[in-house]
């Protein structure tokens, strides 16, 4: 098979061919339609996760079940089912303090899927088929993919907060998490601003659901904030330290600033600014294969869709190099 590999740390990818791998034991192997481009993917680039090399990076995977590891159930992983693997890549021990509290990702035997084995920028790959996510059928190959990391990670950290229906909701960045944020969000129940660092992207903000804009290149931003009522969480996307003191500012009574994008540098702010307003910022991991799940589910009822431009494999590097130029998400085409 064709495979897009990292030979060594901080290099290109290269085009190989090497044998279609076979699935072990509660394993499965995907023929594998497409996989999104993700920024974490440099996380397998420069062995941030002590990843070993060679390594086929790619963890927005989608495809269909070709062959079951031994131990697998065919009742329930079915040859031919359309599945998508998503950050988390499995392999939970199911003992352990943090499984029995249902935080599977945290597990420390869980696995990283195109980190601690190879992921789907590949014709195949094999899966602990407990990473595994039933694909609704109709939902298009290329436009669920980034579902499976993105989608997971607002769709999932904002349910999680407890907002109450109908309030309103920030969504800062509007790229590759962001124009999802605002969807995800509209579609739940909440009135969206979108909050961006210029004026060039209110219209499309408009089209994706954000029923007010947000330009953070004003200096009076934060007033316009309060103006328009008190927010009761804002979903950080894109990463700025800068903005972080402001953010909190801006936010109402028991407001909830959410990270979801690793920041470069450390940030500053005052106890003073989480004390008065009972405010608080929170981290939020996208997610298991149970939360992938629901976050497909969510999506095709509700027609929420990824924007993306597709490449063919064989130009993944270009996809690689050019992630930040997309409106919104690259996404590898294998079929």
């Amino acid at each position: 098979m064709k495979a897009a590999v990292f030979k060594h740390k901080g290099g290109d990818m290269e085009i190989v061919d090497i044998p279609i791998p076979e699935p072990k034991q509660g394993w499965v192997r995907i023929k594998v339609h497409s996989c999104g481009v993700c920024h974490s993917d440099n996380a397998c680039k420069f062995g941030n996760l002590g990843n070993s090399y060679p390594r086929v990076p790619g963890h927005e995977v989608l495809g269909e079940i070709e062959k079951l590891g031994e131990g697998v159930d065919p009742s329930y992983y079915k040859i031919g089912q359309i599945v998508g693997i998503g950050w988390y890549g499995g392999n939970h021990c199911g003992k352990c303090r943090e499984c029995l509290n249902n935080q599977w990702i945290f597990c420390k035997e869980s696995l990283v899927c195109g980190i601690h084995y190879d992921g789907g920028y590949a014709e195949y790959m094999v899966t602990p088929s407990d990473s595994l996510a039933f694909v609704p059928n109709g939902m298009s190959a290329e436009e669920t993919a980034p579902l499976l990391c993105a989608g997971i990670t607002v769709f999932n950290s904002f349910r999680n907060q407890n907002i109450k229906v109908g309030s309103l909701v920030g969504v800062q960045g509007l790229g590759g998490l962001g124009h999802l944020a605002i969807q995800f969000c509209k579609k739940m129940g909440y009135e969206v601003i979108a909050m961006s660092s210029s004026s060039s992207k209110e219209q499309l903000a408009r089209e994706l659901g954000a029923a007010h804009y947000i330009d953070m290149s004003n200096d009076g931003w934060v007033n316009q904030m309060k103006e328009i009522g008190s927010v009761q969480c804002i979903l950080l996307t894109a990463p700025s330290s800068k903005i972080i003191q402001s953010s909190l500012e801006s936010l109402g009574i028991n407001g909830k600033l959410v990270l979801l994008a690793i920041l470069p540098e450390p940030f500053n702010t005052t106890s003073r600014s989480l004390l008065r307003g009972n405010k608080s910022i929170v981290g939020w991991t996208s997610g298991d294969s149970r939360d992938a799940q629901d976050t497909l589910e969510f999506a095709n009822k509700n027609q929420i869709k990824a924007m993306i431009k597709t490449f063919p494999l064989e130009k993944v590097n270009e996809a690689f190099v050019k992630i930040a130029d997309a409106r919104f998400r690259h996404v590898i085409k294998i079929l």
